[in-house]
């Protein structure tokens, strides 16, 4: 796939191939990250980044980097590099690299002189251990190679000084050694697929710098301690396997896993090819349980992301093994508790976000979109008529249900939906009251429970919850409707105007409260005033809110962070609504609008999309490198599209 092939124009620009990370994760939570040419510029990347519950809810950077050093005839050429001030960069490896590619596992070719030396790496599956193969490809005399293990032992929040606490011994393991520089973490277990020379030299490396922090207004200078080094022969086409983990491995299977682990993956060959790898990145075994996580570095498993996603993310890429791993064994277990307040059997957070619970039976209405509505009803339907009893009775702790049928929560001292950054201890965007798709979502949900009651025979049930359904639908149109497009939330007689991407839902949903023009209407200024190459934006150009780029300390990006940067997964809503409105005839323009993405997965964190990008070109990625929501979003566009495509090509035959 050339958009995950880069050559070495490109990767010894180090203006550029600093930019472009990589992230590679496993089904035990850990992952493995840094950029393309090797130079760690986050306090995230890290070479070993697991999750270590006994320390804490963080993920913790053992081994921050392996530094290569090829040697020949007593020279010494060593492959890493890290940022130590302005414009100073050592030891330069970046200089030999040729070729960086990641069509099916991250692979990197450098040339020293006659010497050409394959790395590739992965994680294994299912437990916290990060496996890096070596091959000598070229090279026309004797070849050692020599690495330096650079250890952090810390959380990802925070940075490693040198100290009189770090231990810097090394115990003699089979063909390797481990370490543990303080008692409170595991040991580092290091060790090769053939026999090894370790020498002792314990050195802080000082003032390595992250540039991704100091953009960001953070501590960025961190210290590395290297115990010492290790050291082995390598001949002409021999392939040397390096493995990092917590507990010790028989090196004599390393070669076989390897080959099963490689079995596994499959080649990003096209744009869904390298979606689907992205979003099987998300899954995670906690256990028994499967959780599906919001995305990387930092973000856990959290209730509205999770359900946002979990459809695209599992039944839209022909993974419904993940679908019941997650959905029938952890979220519906979770949610029954939820509504029967055993709180401490929900390891899902924010379930008592205010749309969170309004996803949930949306998560349903789309399992019903693939396997229809009788299986839907039969596997889910009791739960979900539970859900919606559960709202109609006030029984939620942030959702009230007034008389005229809509939903009115306070989002003045806790923000009740997905634009919660805060500023001062306060929401930054204080949605409360009638909130638009909140309200779109009840309206949907009640009729798609309708319907679920109609397949369980319960007929006049369902009569009287279209009957209510039709209440809301009322009031909502009569609420947000101001004649060109909906208000983003009412309170008393105060109505947001502001030009959102909140509205769209109520465009798109499959129970939609508005009429044709209504919807096109939405879908005509999202069009004109929120659509970008990369989504929607967060409010309008327009507006004097608008604070397009995601740049400056904490407090500023807070304030930025949902006035003006683009959000990609509201393109999922968007493409549905746009196809609703215009059918066939906006096919062409949506395969236009999917370029946008597939240039992206090539720019900042290659073959997944970020959280948010700049509301203005050219479009920067900012937040977390690769986002659930984000992935399932255009996910989600792609299927749409080619559902319309394959109706217009039925039709035209």
């Amino acid at each position: 796939m050339s958009y995950l092939n880069f050559d070495k124009r490109l990767l010894a620009n180090l203006e550029r191939s600093l930019g472009k990370e990589m992230i590679r994760t496993n089904r035990s939570g850990a992952y493995n990250s840094t950029t393309l040419v090797d130079c760690n510029t986050r306090k995230y990347h890290g070479q070993l980044v697991l999750p270590l519950p006994e320390l804490g809810d963080d993920n913790f950077v053992l081994l921050t980097s392996l530094d290569e050093t090829v040697i020949q005839h007593g020279a010494e050429f060593n492959l890493g590099i890290h940022k130590y001030g302005p414009n100073t960069f050592f030891p330069n490896g970046h200089k030999y690299i040729r070729e960086f590619d990641c069509e099916v596992i991250s692979k990197t070719v450098y040339r020293v002189g006659g010497v050409i030396l394959q790395k590739e790496r992965m994680l294994v599956s299912f437990e916290p251990r990060v496996l890096i193969r070596y091959t000598l490809l070229e090279a026309h005399s004797p070849t050692t190679l020599r690495f330096r293990p650079f250890l952090a032992f810390r959380s990802v929040n925070e940075l490693t000084h040198e100290n009189s606490r770090a231990n810097a011994d090394m115990q003699q393991e089979e063909n390797g050694g481990s370490c543990q520089m303080y008692p409170e973490f595991p040991r580092l277990y290091m060790q090769f697929s053939k026999k090894v020379e370790y020498t002792h030299n314990p050195l802080w490396y000082k003032g390595i710098e992250y540039q991704k922090e100091q953009e960001r207004g953070f501590e960025y200078k961190e210290d590395n301690l290297v115990p010492g080094w290790f050291e082995l022969p390598v001949k002409k086409g021999e392939s040397v396997i390096f493995s990092a983990g917590i507990s010790p491995v028989n090196t004599r299977s390393l070669t076989s896993t390897w080959k099963k682990e490689l079995e596994r993956r499959h080649a990003r060959t096209d744009m869904f090819a390298t979606l689907k790898n992205s979003a099987a990145q998300f899954y995670k075994r906690e256990g028994d349980k499967c959780y599906l996580l919001a995305g990387y570095p930092w973000f856990k498993a959290t209730a509205r992301e999770e359900f946002f996603s979990l459809p695209s993310c599992t039944l839209g890429i022909g993974r419904p093994e993940y679908w019941e791993a997650i959905m029938d064994k952890t979220a519906v277990p979770e949610m029954q508790a939820f509504l029967e307040k055993r709180y401490e059997d929900i390891r899902l957070r924010d379930m008592d976000e205010p749309d969170a619970i309004l996803w949930f039976a949306r998560c349903i209405q789309q399992y019903a979109k693939f396997y229809g509505i009788d299986e839907a009803a039969k596997k889910y339907g009791e739960l979900l008529l539970k859900v919606i009893d559960y709202i109609r009775k006030n029984s939620h702790p942030r959702l009230f249900l007034h008389p005229n049928g809509l939903l009115w929560t306070d989002g003045t001292q806790r923000p009740a939906t997905w634009m919660n950054a805060m500023e001062n201890g306060r929401p930054v965007t204080p949605r409360t009251g009638y909130i638009v798709e909140i309200n779109a979502l009840w309206y949907n949900a009640m009729m798609f429970a309708a319907s679920v009651q109609r397949a369980l025979g319960k007929d006049m049930a369902a009569d009287l919850m279209e009957y209510q359904a039709e209440l809301t639908k009322t009031a909502f149109v009569q609420t947000f409707w101001n004649g060109f497009y909906l208000d983003d939330y009412v309170i008393d007689s105060y109505h947001d105007k502001e030009v959102r991407p909140n509205q769209i839902w109520a465009a798109s949903l499959p129970f939609s409260p508005l009429d044709r023009k209504q919807q096109k209407a939405v879908v005509d200024i999202c069009t004109k005033e929120l659509l970008t190459p990369r989504g929607l934006r967060t409010i309008s150009p327009k507006s004097g809110n608008y604070r397009p780029v995601y740049i400056g300390g904490q407090q500023e990006r807070d304030h930025n962070f949902h006035n003006g940067p683009v959000w990609p997964f509201t393109i999922a809503a968007y493409a549905a609504a746009y196809m609703r409105v215009y059918n066939h005839s906006g096919i062409g323009f949506m395969e236009r609008a999917l370029i946008g993405f597939e240039q992206e997965m090539s720019e900042l964190c290659i073959g997944t999309l970020n959280e948010i990008y700049d509301g203005n070109p050219p479009y920067k990625g900012h937040g977390a490198m690769s986002y659930a929501p984000s992935v399932s979003a255009v996910i989600s566009m792609c299927n749409t599209v080619k559902k319309f495509e394959t109706e217009a090509k039925n039709t035209n035959s």
